[in-house]
């Protein structure tokens, strides 16, 4: 059943479009991860440009996040000082990438951007992420404790300091801002929550509570990728909102059948996984872009060269 989408210009099987949602969904939650850096590569490979893949990813982003920030409230695992901490960065972050986006767009070279941007996080993340996994299956079949990370370092002896309850943290508010602007310029470039970036960053970095990052992170991106959607929305025009129902109802149900299969598995076992599939999909892309098109020229809008 073909659908013609309006803003992205193509006609696309409309099951296939609820697949990808549905095998992102389930990745979702089998990975506790929102799927856009999966998502929005799967969208080049069908034929959805790039910038329109990535406005409307951003678009789906706000509902999962949404509920699944719902249940975080409900547990209390949802540090809101430190979340608007963030969001503060996020939204300048936001506004600069959407700045940056345009331009690249007005010289015709944002897909280009988009794709090289996808290469090198996909590949840096995956390769770091595999890595870790053997390292925790490793230490797990020699019955070794886990690794205590460090309670204070360099970023405990920055000015302007808050005290974050929640989180039991007393820090300077500078390295929250800057997560969270780098987390803004993902999204309004690549089309991704920046979960993947500000999760590590938020236990690592700032040394929050794990059980308080997922819940915290998760705020954060609802009003980053609303923001960002909008900013694309009415500068870009590039928000195809029939794309962005079916990936969402196909990422709902595929989210309620990975939650059951990652109850099944071992962390160390969903994130190798996880892992492969980020290295696989770079790998996709890089190719892309060495090899020679099937097509050397293409047809552009009246009145281009």
């Amino acid at each position: 059943m073909q659908i013609y989408l309006p803003i992205a210009e193509v006609s696309v099987n409309a099951f296939l479009l609820l697949g990808l949602g549905g095998m992102v969904g389930i990745l979702s939650g089998m990975f506790g991860v929102g799927g856009g850096f999966l998502m929005t590569p799967l969208l080049f490979f069908i034929g959805i440009p790039p910038a329109v893949a990535v406005a409307t990813e951003a678009n789906q982003i706000v509902a999962s996040s949404f509920s699944g920030v719902l249940a975080h409230f409900k547990r209390k695992t949802v540090d809101l000082k430190m979340g608007c901490v963030l969001l503060v960065g996020g939204l300048i972050g936001a506004a600069l990438g959407v700045v940056v986006f345009n331009y690249l767009k007005s010289q015709g070279q944002v897909d280009l951007l988009v794709r090289l941007c996808y290469v090198v996080f996909l590949g840096i993340i995956g390769s770091l992420m595999f890595i870790e996994s053997l390292n925790a299956i490793r230490k797990s079949r020699k019955n070794t404790g886990p690794v205590k990370r460090k309670k204070h370092n360099w970023i405990h002896g920055l000015p302007f300091k808050m005290r974050f309850r929640v989180s039991g943290l007393y820090i300077s508010v500078i390295p929250p801002v800057i997560v969270g602007v780098c987390v803004g310029i993902l999204a309004a470039i690549m089309g991704v929550g920046g979960g993947f970036i500000m999760v590590p960053a938020m236990i690592y970095l700032l040394g929050m509570p794990t059980k308080v990052v997922v819940g915290t992170s998760l705020f954060q991106i609802i009003f980053v990728t609303g923001f960002t959607t909008l900013l694309h929305a009415t500068t870009n025009y590039t928000v195809d909102i029939a794309l962005a129902v079916l990936l969402l109802v196909g990422g709902v149900i595929g989210a309620q059948i990975g939650t059951r299969i990652g109850t099944r598995l071992k962390a160390e076992q969903l994130r190798i996984l996880l892992a492969l599939m980020v290295i696989l999909v770079c790998a996709k892309l890089a190719l892309d872009l060495l090899l020679q098109p099937t097509e050397l020229y293409s047809l552009g809008a009246a009145g281009g060269h």
